[in-house]
């Protein structure tokens, strides 16, 4: 029996005597091996083809968003968001959006709620098409993952539409969307609530009850959901343990708390099971887009925007010609009007989690302190304990199961 370790140094190897049977092979996979998802690093120690301990190393891309962020302007501040998890940009975008509305305490008219609702959940389907459709991928399984990325592709269309971007967003304004969603966004996400269903269902029949997809991922990587709270989990992986915490339905924004939608969870907390709420999640969020669709049509035709010219960017046509309203785009974007000294916190469900903005405010351009809440980060800190005395291609689909987003994961 090897001893065991009881401290690992990246990129040291340890050894504990001559004899061969008592050293293990250090290991490091990642920062740049595609099994680790993103740029950071597991440096591991093996013993045979399993997991003895290890250590995560992440700060490969750091590229230190919340210091930047001190010395931009609000408005400046939603692209750094979008770089977050580029998975799903545009929750990130509404959640900093409804950040700065509740430090200026802006209320936005319900159609402008809605048309975020549609936006944040079409992001949260891609998210989960792309964690769902990997997973499938490093099982070995590759089909899969081509039935759903085309539809991920038409969700893309659809924000061409909307805001002219598909993976970095920047999609909408504080206050509300930068133009109202045109008849061919409309009719696009109508479409897509008619052709995803079935592909979802075909991506279902070839996982949930395939026999290799269930032995590779049932009983994997269980947590309870003790250890789960302690390390703060939030999203998905937490639900597969049985706790049902959803922002949405915990503390509502957006008006979900008009919407009728259930929040899935598992019973072991294992990889299957992350594969299963992500799954049902985004049956639930068809159900959403649904609902908002129906909402918006009993609301005033054209409104986009809450009632803020102080805040809220004239029109581009009209900044190009008038000059009062070029004075005003200039100040909203450099930062230049009154703006109260307060903290505040606020949080929305990501696709992975709790994504959370604390900000505080001295009154001042730019924010004096604000911290992003990424739930990558928070999740993963789980990953290295977890995986000790696991297989390594175990490990493997663990992370993957996970669905660390590198830029997230650093900021």
């Amino acid at each position: 029996m090897s001893k065991p370790i009881t401290k690992i140094t990246p990129n040291a190897a340890v050894f504990f005597d001559n004899d061969p049977q008592d050293e293990f092979i250090t290991l490091n996979i990642g920062p740049t091996h595609p099994a680790t998802h993103g740029v950071f690093q597991n440096v591991v120690q093996i013993d045979g083809e399993r997991i003895m301990s290890g250590v995560s190393t992440i700060g490969y891309i750091h590229r230190a968003f919340e210091k930047i962020a001190e010395h931009r302007p609000f408005y400046q501040i939603t692209p750094l968001t979008d770089r977050l998890n580029y998975c799903s940009a545009p929750i990130n975008n509404m959640g900093w959006h409804m950040t700065v509305e509740k430090l200026l305490d802006i209320e936005l008219p319900k159609r402008v709620q809605y048309m975020r609702v549609i936006v944040m959940e079409l992001a949260r389907i891609t998210d989960h098409i792309i964690c769902n459709g990997i997973l499938g991928v490093d099982t070995g399984a590759f089909s899969g993952f081509l039935y759903v990325m085309q539809e991920r592709e038409f969700i893309y269309e659809i924000y061409e539409e909307i805001c002219g971007s598909r993976l970095t967003t920047n999609i909408g304004r504080v206050g509300g969307f930068e133009r109202d969603f045109n008849e061919i966004a409309f009719r696009k996400i109508e479409e897509f609530l008619k052709r995803f269903p079935p592909v979802l269902k075909e991506f279902e029949n070839l996982f949930v009850r395939n026999r290799i997809f269930i032995d590779r991922t049932s009983g994997v990587a269980a947590v309870t959901p003790e250890d789960a709270l302690s390390y703060s989990w939030s999203g998905p992986i937490l639900r597969a343990t049985g706790v049902d915490y959803d922002v949405r339905a915990t503390a509502p924004y957006s008006s979900y708390e008009e919407f009728d939608f259930d929040v899935p969870v598992g019973t072991n907390g294992d990889v299957y099971d992350r594969f299963m709420v992500r799954n049902d999640e985004m049956w639930q969020s068809l159900r959403i887009i649904e609902q908002a669709l129906e909402k918006i049509k009993k609301e005033p035709v054209g409104v986009f925007h809450a009632d803020v010219p102080d805040f809220y960017l004239p029109p581009k046509e009209q900044v190009y010609t008038n000059m009062e309203a070029l004075i005003y785009h200039f100040k909203i974007v450099m930062g230049e009007w009154e703006t109260p000294k307060s903290e505040v916190y606020h949080a929305v469900e990501g696709a992975n989690g709790e994504l959370g903005f604390y900000l505080i405010h001295d009154g001042g351009r730019a924010p004096y302190r604000l911290h992003f809440r990424r739930p990558s980060f928070v999740n993963y800190q789980m990953f290295a304990p977890m995986s000790s005395g696991m297989l390594i291609s175990d490990a493997i689909i663990n992370m993957s199961s996970l669905n660390v987003i590198a830029g997230e994961l650093d900021a």
